[in-house]
């Protein structure tokens, strides 16, 4: 690799974690705001909060360990010399944008359950199939790293 390229060799690897970790972050943000709500107006109508929406902030966690495990791997093809800068950008793009759209979905479901008390099985569903989004593009990419 050129000598002024070196610099970047570990730009696929940090990347993929980076990006799963912010929209970790977003999404996470994002639930925990409308969890918040919930629970204020809970207690403004002197009801009981459901700690039950603390799973709706905790979900697009998961994405972000989706991005260390793929992290890991791409380390170990980086030290063979394959950085594949752009795997690791856009399966770290891939990864966080399925962790925002989570954490908003699980805003939604935060609130609709903090209103009616019913409907979690039916919520953790829908995040479920969000969730989907970053285990195909950890799983295929880690298909990638199989060739190296």
């Amino acid at each position: 690799m050129d000598g002024a390229l070196v610099q970047f060799k570990d730009l696929g690897v940090s990347a993929v974690l980076a990006f799963a970790a912010m929209g970790s972050a977003l999404g996470t943000g994002a639930a925990g705001m409308a969890a918040i709500g919930a629970w204020k107006k809970a207690f403004a109508q002197n009801k009981a909060a459901a700690f039950m929406l603390v799973v709706f902030v905790g979900a697009p966690l998961t994405q972000m360990i989706y991005g260390m495990i793929v992290m890991n791997k791409m380390a170990e093809a980086a030290a063979k010399g394959s950085y594949m800068w752009g795997v690791g950008i856009f399966c770290g793009i891939a990864m966080g944008m399925s962790a925002w759209m989570q954490g908003k979905a699980g805003a939604v479901a935060a609130d609709a359950m903090g209103e009616t008390g019913k409907g979690f099985g039916n919520y953790i569903v829908v995040l479920g199939i969000i969730e989907t989004v970053a285990l195909f593009v950890m799983v295929f990419s880690m298909g990638l790293f199989g060739k190296l």
